[in-house]
């Protein structure tokens, strides 16, 4: 028999009504902040990723040349195609643009829960302005997408690349090399780790004195909230010559926020946040979530250089982010368990409830007017087909998730009326066999 491949799930009815309803969520919130739905090729061409990452991407890469000999790859993440498109397709639109995406991805890789080679990926990217407020901006959008998602107890943490930077820079550190790493992306390496005897060494490489360890080490073990701030202040202060500016930035970024989106259920400001990756250039923060263990980031992004890969030097730095749409999802299910509760579907938006209609004994086409008229009204109805008997039909509106039925039979098309019933208690109303009065019905029963 043959099964699907490896590292890949199936997703059933049930299943993906959750995710469609997550889906919707994530885009109604982006289109309230301005934001507006684009999509990229499945494939892209090799060099996109290569430019990006490195040749030592490929061994993680589903690659391969088609039949022009061409060096193409599914793509393991939606950042640089949608830059690819900015710079091919979108340079001359109204900046910024404000772009939101959402797809699969692909990465060949060991998979396990939470990670795997099919996975999915929303994400949005605010090209073509910078500065505390356009981060500001970015990041009140994913607070509000996972509050309404309805997640708990996810910690969002925000730091500043240009902080560290400003302060190794102010000592004498420089940011490029002839060769091999430079040495302030070494220090940020050492500061990551906590490794202050290789930071040590590099110091008396480069001729700088070991005083300066202590104020770094300091500096790299601040965590907390907006106090967090004034502490980085006094101890900036203290190093000769070490701008401030990066600080004063982070600083408008989160009062901003506080006047954008709710609070989080946790927000730590921590400055060895690097996201680990080079091309981020000012803010940079990512979203926990203790249930999932190691695999607990859901949202990750910051302010970047891309586009320069592009020719567009001139839209840079941009400011996004990426969300695991499949961790998040993971996430809402383990709190649940958690805590012995049913799952809320976020964003699910079907508060009306399905109507089942169940034909018996009659002409089934006498009523497809007014099962269409509903529909077009915007109810949810789904018409019983298999001409079952009234107790086996009603079992199968329950199976579906049907809230109300309306079982029509021979007396009922003669008299030009029926019930509908409340499945949750078996409440009853009747109504005439039109859409009006249906709607009016129903109404009553889910007031």
């Amino acid at each position: 028999m043959v099964q699907r491949p490896r590292g890949t799930r199936d997703f059933g009815p049930q299943e993906m009504q959750r995710r469609l309803a997550f889906e919707s969520l994530l885009e109604e919130q982006a289109r309230r902040h301005g934001f507006s739905r684009i999509q990229t090729p499945i494939f892209e061409s090799l060099d996109l990723f290569t430019a990006k990452s490195g040749p030592g991407v490929v061994s993680q890469l589903y690659a391969f040349k088609d039949k022009g000999e061409r060096d193409l790859t599914l793509r393991p993440e939606l950042t640089a195609p949608v830059m690819r498109m900015v710079a091919e397709e979108l340079r001359n639109e109204t900046k910024p643009l404000r772009l939101s995406y959402f797809g699969h991805c692909f990465r060949y890789e060991e998979f396990k829960k939470g990670r795997y080679r099919e996975f999915f990926q929303y994400g949005v990217e605010l090209i073509g302005a910078t500065g505390p407020l356009v981060e500001a901006e970015v990041i009140a959008l994913a607070i509000n997408m996972l509050s309404e998602s309805g997640l708990q107890n996810w910690e969002l943490r925000i730091g500043h690349v240009g902080i560290l930077k400003q302060a190794l820079s102010g000592i004498g550190l420089s940011a490029s090399a002839e060769s091999g790493e430079p040495p302030i992306a070494s220090a940020m390496r050492f500061l990551d780790k906590g490794d202050f005897k290789g930071l040590e060494a590099l110091l008396s490489t480069q001729g700088i004195s070991s005083d300066y360890i202590e104020p770094l080490q300091q500096l790299s073990a601040l965590e907390g909230g907006q106090e967090t701030i004034a502490q980085a202040r006094e101890i900036l202060s203290s190093l000769e010559g070490v701008s401030l500016e990066a600080l004063d930035a982070l600083e408008t970024t989160l009062t901003s926020i506080t006047h954008l989106a709710p609070s989080p259920p946790s927000l730590s400001v921590n400055l060895t946040v690097a996201r680990g990756l080079d091309y981020y250039t000012g803010t940079v923060f990512e979203v926990h979530v203790p249930e999932l263990g190691g695999e607990g980031q859901v949202l990750g992004g910051g302010s970047y250089r891309l586009l320069h890969l592009f020719g567009l030097e001139d839209l840079d730095p941009c400011c996004g982010f990426g969300l695991g749409f499949d961790r998040v999802l993971l996430a809402l299910e383990a709190q649940a368990a958690a805590e012995n509760r049913a799952e809320v579907v976020p964003g699910e938006s079907d508060s009306l409830g399905l109507l089942a209609v169940i034909p018996f004994n009659i002409d089934t086409t006498s009523v497809l007017g007014m099962v269409g008229e509903l529909r077009n009204q915007g109810e949810r109805v789904e018409l019983e087909l298999r001409s079952r008997k009234i107790g086996k039909a009603l079992n199968w509106a329950n199976n579906i998730g049907a809230a109300y039925a309306m079982v029509i039979g021979p007396r009922d098309i003669e008299q030009g009326k029926a019930s509908i019933k409340r499945l949750s208690d078996g409440e009853q109303v009747e109504t005439q066999l039109n859409s009006s009065s249906v709607l009016k019905a129903l109404q009553q029963l889910r007031s």
